[in-house]
């Protein structure tokens, strides 16, 4: 257990990361266009009942004055009331945050299983045809926009082929498994050529160890020492590339669950965006902010439990 004594650490640092965080997003989100108060009301506000709510929810005091009222809730655990669904903010945010997970963690599973085969397929032969192909057709998921992705995903096999639904997200974990599969697939194609790239890389550069020649020579069979020996040393510089890639992943999430109409935390926020829903946005983007820093703590973990040589100091 010595080697996890960075954890409590790690999460200190995380302090200053989710206060920069709070306000960046709470003086972002203030700049945009729109009154959430004409917005709530709708085509019946009056410019008595938006003074009313202005005051009501302290819009009529100076930014920074209801920025400190923002940190104050939020040190006593309160992200306030949304002023659209007229909500607690918590309530709101806890019941989205499992379709966002279940997301990233079924795009993680999906970009793997893609990756892995494809980047072992290049990197035994490394120069040939199959390695040109595995190296160019994957970057064009990459330069494709997330929408336009699902939206062409929802076409061929939502529309056409009616082999998944869209717009929901199930009950149970089979159904999760079968509604989320669509707008998985359209992270992973984003994610899939990264590591394809990394994970090539380093395979290449382990097959041309001592160890695997040694491991060769005692007449193991190849997919024994691929899985055993190159696979397991060629994870350790690729499981750093999907950390990072994973926070770019949950952004991610924001477009793709309104492109698929998902109850998760991404849609909710982009609802918010529209709706100036400030409470909303704010208490979303915090919890999006604390996916990230677990995400880093949590590869940080599982780079030391795959290289037990390495020492957080």
């Amino acid at each position: 257990m010595e080697r996890f004594r960075f954890i409590p650490r790690r999460l200190l640092q995380a302090i200053p990361v989710v206060f920069g965080v709070t306000v960046i997003v709470f003086f972002l989100i203030h700049l945009l266009p729109g009154d959430p108060a004409q917005a709530a009301m709708g085509e019946h506000a009056t410019a008595a009942g938006v003074a009313e709510l202005h005051e009501k929810w302290g819009l009529d005091k100076p930014i920074w004055t209801q920025y400190l009222m923002f940190l104050d809730r939020l040190i006593h655990a309160d992200l306030g009331d949304s002023l659209f669904y007229r909500l607690p903010v918590t309530s709101l945010v806890v019941d989205r945050i499992p379709v966002t997970l279940f997301l990233v963690a079924y795009s993680v599973v999906l970009a793997v299983a893609i990756s892995v085969p494809l980047a072992a397929l290049a990197a035994v032969r490394p120069g040939a045809l199959r390695d040109h192909v595995v190296r160019a057709v994957p970057l064009v998921g990459l330069g494709m926009p997330q929408f336009w992705v699902g939206i062409m995903l929802i076409l061929l096999l939502a529309v056409r082929v009616k082999l998944f639904p869209v717009g929901n997200y199930g009950n149970g974990a089979l159904e999760h498994l079968w509604y989320l599969f669509l707008p998985s697939l359209t992270l992973a194609i984003a994610m899939a050529p990264i590591i394809i790239r990394s994970l090539r890389a380093s395979m290449i550069s382990v097959l041309s160890a001592d160890f695997v020649a040694t491991a060769r020579s005692k007449g193991l069979p190849r997919r024994s020492v691929l899985l055993r020996h190159v696979l397991r040393n060629s994870a350790i510089p690729t499981v750093t590339v999907i950390g990072v890639n994973l926070g770019y992943l949950v952004g991610g999430t924001l477009v793709v669950e309104k492109v698929f109409g998902l109850p998760g935390l991404g849609g909710l926020m982009v609802n918010s965006i529209f709706n100036r829903d400030f409470p909303v946005v704010q208490g979303a983007s915090l919890v999006l902010a604390l996916f990230v820093v677990l995400i880093g703590l949590v590869t940080d973990i599982i780079y030391t439990i795959l290289d037990p040589r390495v020492r957080f100091r």
